[in-house]
Formats: C-alpha cells, structure tokens, sequence
C-alpha cells in the first residue's frame, strides 16, 4: 500500500494496460453519453472522428479504474476534493489499449487531519502509441502510514 509518506515531487506510478472494446464503448454511450460518434461507426462517418470513438468520460472512467483497481499498486486513498485541467488531447478508438502515468506533483500534511495528507498528481492517459488521449491534475487525501 502507498501511503503519503511515500510520495514526493516527481514520484511516478504506472497503471494499465486496458484494451477498449467497440462493445464496451458503445454500451458506455448508451448508457451515460448517447451522441452518434460514440454509438457507431455510421454515426461518426462524417465528424471529426471518423470512426466510433469513445467519450470522454468512458476515458474518465477507464482511467480511474486502472488507478484504483492495480492490486499491486494500490494508493491508501482516501477520496479527492476534486481534480483541475482536465483535457481530452485524442480519441479513443475500439481496440486501443490504455495505460496511465501519474506523477506527483507536491503534497502537504493536513493540519485539520493529522492521519492524511493531500497530494497533487499530474494525470496521463496514453494509448498504444504513447499519444496522451487524456490528462488532469488530480487532487486526493490519502492516508498516512498507521503509527506516524
């Protein structure tokens, strides 16, 4: 478990790899973001896509999930007040396979919450070609090591 004690400026973690599905990004779309681009080739024919791409917020959530879901790399999280900058720079297309960089950008002692601390992560999702398709900066509370 990673623990706030563990991070400092310019700590890197990697997540991932994730492969998404055209299945699994039009049932997203349907879902949640039901525009022509992201339910079918046909509907994103003549946009900037071209093609079926997926949403932007599928990306959010994809991302998250290999974040929080690594059993190896699991971060002592304790939930975010909220995150800034968030860019989607390319799409993502069925058959894409993701992975995420984060890299800590400074952290701080919480003086209301002496068992957590608050870091800044700078947030990359890249796709096969190591294009980033998405990027934010994440704010988390995370957990101090028990005993300190």
């Amino acid at each position: 478990m990673i623990h706030f004690e563990d991070l400092r400026p310019d700590v890197e973690m990697w997540f991932g790899p994730l492969t998404v599905s055209a299945e699994d990004i039009v049932r997203f779309a349907r879902q949640y973001d039901p525009q022509p681009f992201h339910l079918s080739d046909e509907g994103a024919r003549d946009t900037i896509f071209g093609s079926l791409a997926a949403s932007g917020w599928h990306t959010a959530a994809l991302t998250m999930k290999m974040m929080i879901g690594d059993p190896n790399q699991r971060v002592a999280s304790l939930g975010s007040p909220g995150f800034d900058d968030l860019r989607w720079r390319r799409p993502v297309y069925p058959g894409d396979t993701l992975r995420v960089r984060l890299r800590c950008i400074d952290t701080k002692p919480s003086q209301s919450r002496p068992s957590m601390g608050i870091a800044r992560f700078q947030v990359e999702t890249l796709n096969q070609n190591d294009d980033v398709v998405m990027s934010f900066i994440s704010i988390a509370m995370i957990a101090r090591r028990p005993g300190n």
